[in-house]
């Protein structure tokens, strides 16, 4: 049986709308975190690892998350670097599980697949289907018990070369460098957090494999170690099997504590950097206690009013009312030995740095002295607690319910200890955040600031070369875990295959009921209950393709206004009001959709969807806000433009659509320059108008309802809604598009650490054709981790930190897109090998039947992990109704794959892309990859992009 969380809360049905929306009596917060439940039963082997079980039914689905006490702060000076290495290298394959992870994983259908390094954990973590549990939990005893054998200075060389290309793709960022200036100036020279998780590339070069070894019999012990499995699963089901693949590892060493005293500054820091930024950005940063500690929740409630919300003190003073800053944020890193309270702000561009440097030192000064209203206290803790909420619905990947356990558990000893923090949280007073501020905040800070300007030439990263491997990272979050329950024995198990997942149920995806409001607008509904809350997009036929060519940018405009008050709210009302409920309203826009969109908590339901209504029916559009907007477009278009990817995504769309084609605007949504300088009131209101209108409007809602009752509520709000204007007509996408021709455009941008490439083709099908085939061909040749061109540029070659490629999502004319950031003396080389590589897949290599089998196995296999949350099902829903398929589409899926030959799959790739006729966006340092580029044979044009500070006033 599912286990629903119930929540036994009054609230009122309603509807209420402008200034009353704001007087609404949200549910208690106490109630609503009394709710948050995730039950579990712990056992620990012989060997000391602790196993976790929480029993979740909704899905044939089990998380399989396990979470190793090491991380960068058990490296010793000259081996820094080692633990975020070995998160590569336990991807590489073990002694009975030789080769890459990810082809077996492939085989089991894993999804929320990953693994991540921080300062105090390394942790990997995937969600399988039931059948495949045991599978998978082979799969992590062999790379716990019997990872050495499989361990080779070629291995080893060739993930050193990838975290070369990681390191050179993070720095390569925009404000990249921050913080390697952080830890070194916040932590002094010896405290275990001075050194940046990925380390230093010369430890790593310089260390032999007797020592990565010995690294790694020291900290990946079973007793080091936390196991956790949530879904599809109970204990006595579990236990056995953990038994059986864990049992015969050996007990590790003892890890000994770490002993790190929180570090205070002498006296206050100022850092001035400069970097191809937008906007001179501010940063306020201090040591605060670890996440354990009872002042923790304190500060980090303390750093969400301040400029957490989106009704902080600082978004209120210096973005909206003053709007001497573009963007402003405040929040803590959380860690074991100290986490890192962060706040910076963003300068308008052109405006006085060291005047906002003093103004939000004031309003920090005064906040800290006098503290959070209750109101503001009690909107941190609602959107907190409707936030855990949210996330009970996923049993794994990087916030589910595993995670929450298993962070507890390792971190602290204790695996409820969520509820603790929330209990924590529910209970906070004004004046206990006051105190922690006090006590902790006026300490000496570090200062940094970030100024426009070119950086000091980038000191460059050894490479490393060698034979395929395997590998995969992302930053996400540890202590000794306790031990406690059954002692077990040790059982030999037979490694000699991996045990092969049983059969999977077919999926069942939820039935979608369609009605209508009283205007005529259609609803669609999927009942999820597993959590007490509702997903609701209201969604309008609009996106960026609807821009004017002379007002690109108009929609984006818009999109964000609404958000910034109606007719009865202003934007820090409306704000205030969405905390208090609970409630996530955004609205955002693809190519093709404009969507309102609304995550609530059942209890609340009504009153949000008012808001929602408010937000889509009744915006200001005030001039004052506006010009606000504005100036944060402009920025943001200001910073695409140094950004390498940013700015590839802005030149590619012209090149391969055209500028007059609707989706010949650059990608991003921004817009142009010009064009956003000079859109008025008048422009947004005409476009709001005929764009977000109940013509072009239809609504998706998946959650704990029914369509009777959410028909009702939308009726409600938007039943009777009539518009102020015709509706706009429809895109014109009979639009000339210039003739598909290869080409390469190169973007200067000198002193970059790596290149970007960017390939594009506009392909003779729409997004409502059957691409089924041709995505899955994709899969193989750069969709997939496991791809062609992944697995030669990463694995093989280790110039990249990781390539793809992608079959576009536009309703009309699709694009096929290709991403590649390289480093720096390769680019024309890896340029060449995903020509050859293209080349080769339409000819002398077409698709094997094993790949053609291992995807198609994964992707039927997948599908039932693929939809345990409501935002997937929403997802789906949506695309359906965009590509005019039925909504049982995705039950029909596993047909449609297992139709699939390797022959049909190559016909399609080759009937859709021709390499031949690719254009390429390459962005670096012009004088080292020019010569590299021209030798490919291509005709190679220079484009200036320039790269410095937007002016943001309108004319």
């Amino acid at each position: 049986m599912v286990r629903k969380l119930t929540l036994a809360l009054a609230a009122s049905t309603i509807a209420l709308s402008g200034a009353a929306m704001a007087k609404t009596t949200p549910a208690p917060v106490a109630d609503l975190v009394k709710t948050v439940d995730i039950p579990y039963e712990k056992f620990t082997l012989d060997n000391g690892l602790t196993v976790i079980v929480h029993e979740d039914r909704k899905a044939p689905v089990v998380a399989v998350s396990i979470w190793y006490g090491v991380g960068s702060k058990h490296e010793p000076k000259g081996q820094t670097g080692f633990a975020h290495l070995f998160e590569h290298i336990m991807f590489n394959g073990s002694e009975n599980a030789p080769g890459d992870y990810f082809q077996y994983t492939k085989q089991i259908g894993a999804t929320d697949l990953n693994g991540t390094t921080w300062l105090d954990r390394t942790n990997y973590f995937q969600t399988v289907p039931t059948s495949a549990l045991e599978s998978a939990l082979f799969l992590e005893s062999d790379r716990m018990g019997h990872l050495l054998g499989g361990l080779t200075e070629e291995s080893v060389k060739t993930q050193i070369g990838v975290v070369s290309n990681e390191k050179r793709q993070g720095d390569n960022q925009p404000y990249g460098l921050v913080e390697y200036a952080q830890s070194e100036n916040l932590f002094p020279v010896g405290h275990p957090y001075h050194h940046n998780t990925i380390g230093s590339l010369e430890d790593l070069a310089a260390a032999k494999l007797d020592d990565f070894k010995q690294w790694f019999k020291d900290y990946y012990g079973p007793n080091n170690s936390v196991l956790v499995l949530a879904g599809d699963v109970n204990a006595a089901q579990a236990k056995p099997l953990v038994e059986k693949w864990f049992g015969d590892v050996a007990r590790g060493r003892d890890v000994p504590p770490v002993n790190a005293p929180i570090p205070t500054l002498d006296a206050p820091k100022k850092i001035v950097l400069k970097d191809k930024v937008p906007a001179t950005r501010i940063y306020r940063n201090w040591i605060v206690p670890g996440l354990a500690d009872p002042d923790y929740t304190a500060l980090r409630a303390g750093a969400s009013v301040l400029g957490g919300l989106a009704s902080s003190r600082l978004d209120n003073i210096l973005v909206r009312e003053e709007q001497s800053a573009v963007s402003v944020s405040s929040f803590i890193l959380p860690f074991v030995h100290g986490s890192l309270f962060w706040v910076q702000a963003d300068v308008k561009p052109g405006g006085d740095a060291d005047a906002v440097a003093k103004r939000l030192d004031d309003i920090m000064a005064d906040f800290i002295a006098k503290g959070p209203t209750a109101d503001e206290v009690q909107r941190v803790a609602a959107s907190e607690a409707a936030g855990r909420i949210d996330g009970l619905e996923q049993v794994g990947g990087f916030g589910g319910k595993a995670v929450a356990l298993a962070e507890g558990q390792l971190y602290t000893g204790d695996a409820d200890y969520y509820k603790k923090e929330l209990e924590r949280l529910a209970a906070l007073k004004p004046e206990t955040i006051s105190a922690a501020m006090q006590k902790w905040l006026t300490r000496p800070v570090l200062e940094i600031r970030v100024e426009p300007g070119e950086r000091e030439a980038y000191k460059e990263v050894a490479s490393g070369s060698g034979a395929r491997t395997g590998g995969l990272t992302a930053p996400a979050f540890y202590m000794a875990p306790g031990s406690d329950g059954h002692a077990t024995s040790a059982v030999k198990a037979d490694r000699s295959k991996m045990p092969a997942p049983g059969a999977t149920p077919a999926l069942d995806f939820p039935t979608v009921e369609t009605g209508k409001l009283k205007n005529g607008i259609k609803v669609h509904f999927a009942r999820r209950n597993a959590v007490p809350a509702v997903r609701i997009a209201v969604s309008f036929d609009a996106g960026y393709a609807a821009d004017p060519i002379d007002k690109r940018g108009v929609s984006n405009i818009m999109g964000n206004l609404l958000s910034e008050g109606t007719l009865t709210l202003n934007a820090t009302q409306l704000a205030e009001t969405e905390e208090r409920l609970g409630a996530d309203i955004n609205v955002t826009s693809s190519q093709d959709r404009t969507v309102a969109s609304l995550r609530a908590v059942k209890p609340n339901l009504a009153a949000s969807i008012g808001l929602l209504a408010d937000v889509v029916k009744n915006p200001a559009f005030a001039e004052k806000d506006l010009e606000r907007v504005r100036v944060q477009q402009l920025t943001r278009i200001a910073g695409e433009k140094n950004q390498p990817q940013g700015l590839a995504l802005r030149a590619l769309p012209e090149l391969i659509y055209g500028k007059a084609h609707p989706y010949g605007g650059s990608q991003t949504g921004t817009g142009d320059e010009a064009a956003v300088r000079t859109l008025t009131r008048a422009d947004v209101a005409s476009f709001h108008q005929s764009w977000i209108h109940p013509a072009k409007a239809e609504i998706f809602v998946v959650g704990d309802t029914s369509l009777k009752e959410i028909t009702k509520l939308l009726n409600k709000q938007f039943g009777s809604w009539k518009p102020k204007a015709t509706a706009a007509p429809a895109k014109n996408f009979a639009v000339a598009m210039p003739e598909s021709k290869a080409r390469i455009v190169l973007i200067d941008r000198p002193n970059s650490p790596q290149s970007f490439i960017l390939g594009g083709k506009v392909l003779d099908a729409k997004g409502s054709d059957d691409l089924l085939p041709l995505r899955s061909a994709n899969e193989i040749f750069g969709g997939d981790f496991t791809s062609r061109i992944n697995m030669d540029l990463r694995e093989t070659k280790g110039w990249s930190y990781g390539v793809r490629s992608q079959v576009g999502g536009n309703e009309d004319r699709v694009p096929f897109l290709i991403f590649a950031p390289v480093q720096t003396n390769q680019t024309g080389p890896s340029l060449g090998v995903l020509l050859s590589q293209a080349r080769d897949f339409v000819t002398s290599k077409p698709i094997t039947k094993e790949e053609r089998d291992t995807t198609v196995v994964s992707n039927v296999l997948e599908l039932p992990g693929s939809y345990e949350q409501s935002a997937a099902v929403l997802g789906q829903m949506r695309a359906d109704a965009l590509f005019k398929r039925p909504f049982d589409y995705a039950e029909k899926l596993a047909g449609k794959y297992s139709a699939l030959t390797p022959e049909s799959m190559t016909a399609e790739f080759k009937s859709k892309i021709d390499p031949e006729k690719m254009a390429w966006v390459v962005v670096g340092d012009a004088a080292k990859v020019k010569p590299q580029l021209e030798a490919l044979g291509l005709p190679v044009e220079m484009q200036s992009e320039a790269a410095k500070p937007t002016d943001t006033n309108a004319n």
